[in-house]
């Protein structure tokens, strides 16, 4: 199947490609590979969350995987991270969702597809009430996904937060309906909250530098296997979450 125009007018073509398409998981493993060598973040991990992590990769139990999101630079940072840690032998068998615009041009989107992206409308950009119906379908590709056991990355806050890199911005819904609706297909993902610093900045709102960016600290938290029965109260358990993981990777840093 050729990969569709990635524009809202387009959407259902967009998400029917999107729940078929595969990774080509050599040439995946290969850019984390890389990534992992030219970043180098330093990794730590909540009192035994390594352990609980690595037995989920081995048991192939889908992952939806929440991270705090900084700058533009944390997609290549997440990668390294990935690659640096237990979450290694899931690499090519997990999904990322990423804002529709950086599908738009044809080297970038092969490589966003290459690393598991999934495009996102966003409501601030295109109006809510545009992004809804696309934003019904991209949650059931998410299920669909996850439900397959694939695993799952989310940058939960939805933006990059320019206020206060140490703590989480709020949480829309939108990951609760995930999870929701991959339980109401029979499968249970767990939650695994990872936070990202790169360390002490005099701007919030700045990008970090290079050397910042190479030295990233990240900080697993332990997955959480048994999640609320409502997508409001997942939402609010991944913000409480994700903000302890955030504190431990501010700590390590």
């Amino acid at each position: 199947m050729q990969p569709p125009e990635v524009i809202l007018d387009n959407s259902d073509a967009v998400y029917d490609y999107y729940r078929s398409h595969q990774q080509r998981r050599f040439q995946a493993r290969a850019a984390y590979a890389l990534l992992g060598r030219r970043f180098r973040p330093r990794i730590s991990y909540a009192a035994g969350a390594r352990a609980r992590i690595a037995e989920l990769v081995r048991a192939r139990k889908p992952l939806l995987i929440a991270i705090n999101h900084l700058s533009q630079l944390d997609p290549y940072t997440v990668a390294a991270a990935a690659w640096r840690s237990e979450l290694r032998p899931r690499i090519g068998r997990v999904r990322v969702l990423a804002k529709d615009e950086l599908f738009l041009e044809r080297d970038q989107r092969r490589k966003i597809d290459m690393m598991g992206g999934i495009p996102v409308f966003r409501g601030r950009d295109h109006g809510l009430r545009a992004v809804n119906a696309a934003g019904q379908r991209m949650m059931d590709i998410c299920a669909d996904r996850l439900h397959d056991g694939d695993g799952l990355a989310v940058f939960p806050e939805g933006t990059c937060n320019d206020v206060d890199p140490t703590q989480v911005q709020p949480i829309g819904s939108g990951i609760g309906h995930i999870a929701f609706r991959t339980m109401k297909l029979g499968t249970e993902p767990a939650l695994l909250s990872i936070g990202l610093s790169y360390g002490p900045r005099a701007d919030p709102a700045a990008e970090p530098t290079k050397e910042e960016a190479k030295s990233a600290s990240f900080y697993f938290g332990v997955p959480i296997t048994e999640l609320p029965a409502r997508p409001a109260e997942i939402a609010r358990l991944v913000r409480t979450d994700l903000q302890q993981a955030l504190d431990g990777a501010v700590a390590a840093y």
